[in-house]
């Protein structure tokens, strides 16, 4: 009779510690927050959920407590604390208090991520693939064949990498149309147009944009930076006239272009103009980059908004952070006029005093998309050829988690928002 009732007493332990939650914070005490991301799509993908709580200790991650995931924790050195079932039910609790500005939000399955670069190197590199690769979340790369090939449907989550959809490449010629790597791009950009069957590469970027624009709306999430996300509304918007000049597509600008730009096409942005100038290193005259630009370096910061956990639960987890402070950095498109953003688009940050914001959500059809401004959030401003940030110095940057919140977001794609 002692040994059965030893062993029930070891049966109802066990079962009791099984039922212990490893919570994960994301508050300043975390050694780790970009692999605690990694983390948090690794579980996934073993297939656990996990519980994203939202606003409680900087957006902690909470899972059920299994010693694989627990050596995984260890291997990325990210720190983790157990709570029981019963601690873990009254922290549950507290968050759905309706006094608290917190919510529970469960993340299902692992999204199926692509980023849309070119296969060739380039002599920049990319925010988002660096992080990825930090936090050990896995990717494919995707460019203008399979998006013209509809390989898009394959995917959960796609980011557009500096890229130039106008077809202007960069609007580098000026100062790198003798530079191998330029001669390269322009190359390799127009043998694609060519496999496709246009006669221009801005013609192929528009359709590219295009295919990219029904991947959105049939559902997709599009995350894009820098130029990806002005070139990519210019581009739209141009659909039907020439903004380009000779060295780009073999003749001038088409007379009149700025009047027939399209802005009910465009995602973000609306009433702006153009630059034709084609040696000027900028689109248009939504991004605030320039000698204009009355921000200096030790004032460059933007706040992010503070929304309510319960009643907007997309843009709390898109601002997931552990300071509601974000150290500002430059890009090709820096940050965009307020002015010139349209009304129905939600402004999650911005640098107020300046009339600019940097972080903006929106819907598209049955999808979502985010842009989010400069080039690389640890790196002030960045240069052709500089060598890239090495993320293992900056385990903690507020500026790469809202990366990570964008990446991990469609995990909780069956959360529906309140209305």
């Amino acid at each position: 009779m002692k040994r059965t009732f030893l062993t029930l007493l070891l049966g109802f332990w066990a079962a009791g510690a099984s039922a212990n939650m490893i919570l994960v914070p994301m508050d300043m005490v975390q050694s780790d927050h970009l692999k605690a991301y990694g983390i948090a799509y690794w579980v996934l993908g073993a297939g656990a959920e996990v519980d994203w709580l939202l606003n409680y200790r900087g957006g902690s991650f909470a899972f059920k407590q299994d010693k694989r995931f627990e050596a995984e924790l260890q291997i990325r050195n990210v720190r983790y604390e157990i709570v029981s079932d019963a601690k873990y039910g009254e922290i549950v609790a507290r968050i759905s208090s309706e006094s608290t500005n917190m919510d529970a939000v469960k993340l299902e399955k692992a999204p199926k991520i692509a980023v849309y670069s070119p296969p060739t190197a380039q002599p920049w590199d990319d925010a988002v693939t660096l992080v990825l690769t930090y936090a050990e979340i896995p990717y494919d790369v995707v460019y203008d064949g399979e998006v013209m090939d509809d390989k898009l449907k394959d995917y959960d989550w796609l980011h557009l990498h500096h890229e130039d959809f106008t077809g202007q490449y960069g609007k580098f010629w000026n100062s790198y149309h003798n530079a191998p790597w330029y001669k390269k791009q322009v190359a390799d950009n127009e043998a694609i147009a060519k496999r496709y069957g246009f006669n221009k590469v801005s013609k192929l970027k528009l359709a590219v944009a295009q295919k990219i624009r029904d991947f959105v709306n049939n559902g997709g999430f599009l995350f894009a930076m820098c130029s990806a996300t002005d070139s990519y509304d210019i581009a739209l918007a141009a659909h039907d006239t020439d903004i380009c000049d000779y060295m780009y597509d073999g003749d001038p600008i088409e007379p009149g272009c700025q009047k027939k730009l399209d802005f009910g096409q465009c995602f973000a942005f609306h009433n702006f103009t153009l630059e034709l100038n084609p040696i000027i290193y900028e689109y248009s005259n939504i991004d605030v980059t320039g000698p204009s630009r009355p921000v200096t370096q030790d004032m460059d910061y933007f706040t992010l908004f503070e929304f309510s956990a319960k009643w907007d639960p997309i843009p709390t987890m898109l601002c997931q952070n552990h300071t509601s402070t974000i150290k500002g950095f430059m890009g090709q498109t820096t940050a965009f006029r307020k002015s010139l953003i349209k009304p129905e688009v939600l402004i999650m940050g911005e640098l107020k005093s300046a009339g600019e914001a940097r972080y903006l959500h929106g819907n598209y059809g049955r999808g979502m998309w985010t842009f989010y401004g400069g080039h690389d959030p640890e790196d002030y401003q960045h240069f052709v050829g500089e060598e890239p940030t090495d993320l293992a110095l900056h385990k903690n940057s507020p500026g790469y988690r809202l990366i990570l919140n964008n990446i991990l977001f469609p995990a909780a794609r069956k959360k529906k928002q309140k209305t």
